[in-house]
């Protein structure tokens, strides 16, 4: 029996095994640190990266200074793929939020193998897919639902992309995600404790009840998530991959074990 593996991130598991192949000797396995800036605003996309865990916030940087979350990417998408439509500038600054691995190739050693696999263009496509229908439900819940409920919607999303209940996530991180100040996000999250969704947060922890959290979210959450999964598991209802080479993914788990939770170094982001 042919020995098969899943691989850790969603939208390379759905890739038949010879377009796999196309891309795994070029792969880099590394370190995703908390507050890293894998592309800034305005800057080349020299770097595309395929999370196998952790969490990556796409933001925007207002003129006053303050950064606005406009979606977020896990193991289930990837980080860099516009180049595929040619040369560009990234429109928006992707930031680390919770530590974890990636994943990393060049664009020109993908666009060789984009130009090699309809597979992978495929992949590609359900990935804008699936950021189009974050940025929609964003907009539209930013301006019909409360902040206690947005908020709820977000540490749920995070949930979805990490383990366990304790979410690694800072006062700062959840102010970019509601586009609030600080103690908004104070008064906020005070309120969802008292609800039960939230049974302790301390500094850069938050331990949740999912039940309760849920109860507390819009509709947006469901909807979103619905619509996401929908688009990601219709690729991966193909069958999974060959093993790769081992190498390649043998070091994951000592990755993330040596992944600080609050990372330690990497570009800093301006104004966080």
């Amino acid at each position: 029996m042919e020995q098969r593996t899943k691989v850790g991130n969603r939208l390379l598991a759905a890739l038949p095994t010879a377009d796999l192949d196309l891309l795994v000797r070029h792969f880099r396995l590394v370190e995703l640190e908390r507050d890293a800036v894998l592309v800034r605003s305005g800057d080349p996309i020299e770097r595309i990266y395929f999370p196998l865990s952790g969490l990556i916030a796409f933001v925007m940087d207002m003129p006053s200074g303050q950064t606005v979350a406009t979606a977020v990417v896990g193991n289930e998408g990837a980080v860099g793929v516009l180049t595929t439509l040619g040369p560009s500038l990234s429109p928006m600054t992707a930031v680390v939020r919770v530590a974890g691995a990636a994943l990393q190739i060049s664009p020109a050693q993908f666009q060789t193998a984009l130009e090699r696999s309809s597979a992978l263009k495929g992949a590609v496509q359900t990935h804008t897919r699936a950021l189009l229908a974050q940025w929609q439900h964003v907009a539209a819940c930013n301006a019909l639902h409360s902040v206690e409920a947005r908020l709820a919607s977000w540490l749920l999303q995070v949930h979805d992309r990490i383990d366990g209940k304790i979410l690694p996530v800072t006062q700062e991180t959840l102010s970019e995600l509601l586009g609030v100040r600080r103690p908004t996000v104070t008064h906020v999250v005070s309120r969802l404790r008292a609800s039960g969704g939230i049974r302790s947060n301390r500094r850069s922890l938050i331990e949740i009840d999912r039940p309760r959290l849920e109860a507390a979210a819009c509709e947006c959450y469901q909807l979103m998530r619905r619509r996401i999964d929908r688009i990601v598991l219709t690729e991966e209802m193909k069958p999974p991959p060959l093993q790769p080479e081992a190498p390649l993914f043998a070091s994951v788990n000592e990755v993330r074990r040596r992944t600080p939770a609050h990372g330690a170094a990497g570009q800093r982001p301006r104004g966080h």
